[in-house]
């Protein structure tokens, strides 16, 4: 059950990054659910460092984290996305 709402999670995060990003972002909707993963477990991690613990209720500082990766990660990854699909395109 885990992994499952680790999906749901991620493409939520990822959808409500790709929403707050200006502009059009390119990469595919699987991607930008990795993407959101990511950024969901790199925003536990530093919410962990920073000593947020968790909560009985909802965690808003936590939350918080995760959406901030989330943007910075489906920002870069949108970027590397393009620089690789662009360059490819070229090739042929």
């Amino acid at each position: 059950m885990g992994w499952l709402w680790a999906i749901i999670v991620g493409f939520v995060l990822g959808l409500i990054a790709k929403a707050i990003i200006p502009g059009k972002q390119h990469s595919p909707l699987w991607l930008t659910t990795i993407f959101g993963i990511l950024g969901a477990v790199a925003g536990n991690a530093i919410a962990r460092g920073l000593g947020v613990a968790q909560t009985p209720g909802i965690d808003w500082t936590r939350h918080l984290f995760q959406l901030v990766a989330a943007i910075i990660i489906v920002a870069v990854g949108d970027m590397a996305y393009m620089s690789l699909r662009g360059s490819r395109k070229q090739r042929v």
